[in-house]
């Protein structure tokens, strides 16, 4: 069972990333109102609860089949949910009006992204990846182009896919071979003919919709070497007709489809291109600008699989607490013969950690969509600040909560016991599917180099130090706050804000070593994750403390969010010193090993 945790994503919203603030700096207040909000998460729930997440685990169990046409079939359960969701109009969410779209705010579609992906995220993969195609497209695409292929997706009839790996080029994206000669005209472009294998194509084929619009990095045959002679195509499952119909089938084919640890569910494509005349491509933008437009798309994603580990951590989390609530086992200390083991110590432990860190988790990414607003909505004189922003926060919250989810899910296999490690509980499933996050769309690693070097080095600390500074003030009157939890938790901030400044200026000084600015790059990741986590539960008990004086308060709640906040101090806020004392003595051990010696 799942149940969106609406009552706190409401909390997180209005109180800590503070939604009319940012609704009226966009422009949005009179349209995007509470009630609308409310009413917007309450039918996304149902929608997930009823109709979604009954697919997770039977979803898991069969995944989806490789037919000998090339055909793929989606789960039982799968193609009547996308059908759901487009009749909903939930796949219309973040897109603009002129396309179909209705413009909603990214940090109200973030939240209801996160209700997908936690009902099931093998099957929210298909509506995650056509949000960053339309994304991509709305940004860089002809207005012809965005005119053909916008509509269709957004009413959930065509998906999208992003094809950038082949077997021999990963993360070195210089190294693609997928060819694109330019051959004839018609009315909707210039036709390129394109040839080549990509892999990891997720939902490259299915049968959740009548068509497929491959969004493909490939070169033209006097392009520059390297990454600036990738060029991106549309290239359509079937081809498309000026008027919007769909014509023959297009050069693609599904060669196979991954067997894989996790997200079973999922169709993840080996696609070949071009086995007879060529696919036919449509160029987006200028040739040789692919790689630029791609990125757009990939660090829409990267939030997106952010969100991603949030997602299936709430899931974990509650799959542990109604077991946990309903299991007998042992008498718990202090406790009577019968007690379920939610009462005992160590369990009551781990779910109130697991919960803290969702919590922080939560805040960080619906801050994280704010800051994307109003990057694009705000005060012209405040975009590039808030753009800056947000391009910070974006590999923090891509690594941190992708991390950290493999370390919740894990807890809440533990909280199984034996049963956990046993896959009719599902409670394993979580567990696997959380190993792709801090993978795909870039690897912890590259979310770290990102912030290392064009994020902090690049600037000299300028952005990053402008953040902290801006904790440090919220904290200061925080300090003074009445109430106890409000206050200590202030001051427990501050003091990681300390050690990460000390850590932060230890990267600064390594600027002219590539390397050993590099060799600390993750744990400053998971240090930044950590201290802005204990920046929003600072905010979110401050709230919850104000809350508890009104009329009418929700007490269980609030104390609730106290106590998770005073518990994500003591529990994972020292990670702050502990990652800061790491960065700060561990580069010398880890640059003296030579390769050789590791293998025995």
């Amino acid at each position: 069972m799942y149940t969106a945790p609406l009552k706190d994503i409401q909390f997180v919203l209005n109180h800590v990333a503070d939604i009319n603030k940012v609704t009226a700096a966009i422009n949005r207040q009179d349209d995007i109102t509470p009630d609308l909000v409310d009413a917007v998460l309450t039918e996304a729930g149902k929608l997930a609860a009823d109709v979604i997440a009954p697919t997770n685990h039977t979803g898991d169990q069969t995944g989806s089949r490789h037919h000998e046409d090339g055909r793929v079939t989606t789960p039982a359960g799968f193609a009547e949910a996308y059908q759901a969701m487009a009749e909903g109009g939930w796949t219309a969410m973040d897109a603009a009006e002129e396309y179909g779209g209705q413009n909603m705010p990214m940090v109200v579609s973030s939240m209801v992204n996160e209700i997908w992906q936690s009902a099931n995220m093998a099957f929210a993969l298909c509506h995650l990846l056509t949000q960053g195609q339309v994304y991509a497209l709305q940004k860089s695409a002809s207005e012809e182009q965005k005119n053909l292929y916008l509509p269709p997706m957004l009413e959930g009839r065509w998906t999208g896919t992003m094809n950038l790996t082949e077997p021999q080029a990963g993360t070195d994206l210089a190294a693609i071979k997928t060819k694109a000669v330019k051959t004839e005209s018609d009315a909707l472009g210039t036709h390129y003919r394109i040839s080549g294998q990509k892999i990891y194509i997720t939902y490259g084929e299915h049968d959740m919709a009548e068509n497929i619009i491959h969004l493909v990095l490939a070169r033209t045959p006097d392009a520059p070497e390297g990454v600036k002679g990738i060029s991106v195509f549309i290239v359509p499952k079937f081809l498309v007709n000026a008027d919007g119909s769909l014509g023959e089938r297009n050069d693609v084919h599904c060669v196979s489809i991954e067997k894989k640890l996790g997200i079973k569910g999922s169709p993840t494509a080996v696609l070949s291109y071009g086995d007879n005349e060529g696919a036919v491509g449509y160029l987006v933008g200028e040739e040789n600008r692919g790689l630029e437009i791609m990125f757009g798309m990939m660090n829409h994603a990267r939030f997106s699989v952010g969100l991603q580990g949030l997602a299936v951590s709430e899931r974990a989390l509650q799959q542990a607490i109604g077991y946990a609530m309903d299991r007998k086992q042992g008498t718990p200390l202090g406790g009577q013969s019968g007690d379920a083991i939610i009462n005992h110590p160590d369990v009551l432990r781990i779910i109130t950690t697991m919960k803290a860190e969702i919590e922080a988790m939560r805040a960080l990414a619906a801050v994280g969509g704010a800051a994307m607003d109003l990057a694009h909505g705000g005060a012209e004189a405040d975009r590039a600040f808030w753009d800056e922003r947000a391009a910070l926060l974006v590999p923090i919250i891509k690594g941190w909560l992708t991390e950290r989810s493999l370390a919740v899910t894990s807890l809440g296999v533990q909280v199984h016991g034996g049963m956990g490690f046993i896959e009719e509980t599902g409670a394993a499933q979580h567990y696997r599917d959380a190993r792709i996050l801090p993978i795909y769309e870039g690897t912890t690693a590259i979310q770290a180099n990102d912030l290392v070097f064009r994020k902090t080095l690049r600037d000299e600390g300028k952005a990053v130090f402008t953040f902290l500074d801006e904790i440090d003030a919220e904290m200061i009157t925080l300090a003074g706050n009445d109430h106890p939890v409000v206050a200590s938790a202030a001051m427990a901030v501050t003091d990681a804000l300390a050690d990460a400044r000390l850590a932060i200026n230890h990267i600064l000084s390594s600027a002219n070593d590539p390397r050993r600015s590099a060799v600390s790059g993750s744990n400053y990741v998971m240090l930044m994750g950590y201290l802005a986590g204990g920046w929003l539960m600072a905010r979110s008990a401050a709230k919850a403390a104000e809350q508890l004086e009104a009329d009418g308060a929700d007490e269980n709640f609030l104390n609730a969010k106290l106590v998770t906040a005073d518990s994500y101090m003591g529990h994972a806020l020292p990670q702050v010193m502990a990652l800061a004392r790491s960065i700060l003595a561990g580069d010398d051990a880890v640059l003296a090993m030579r390769p050789d010696w590791l293998q025995g």
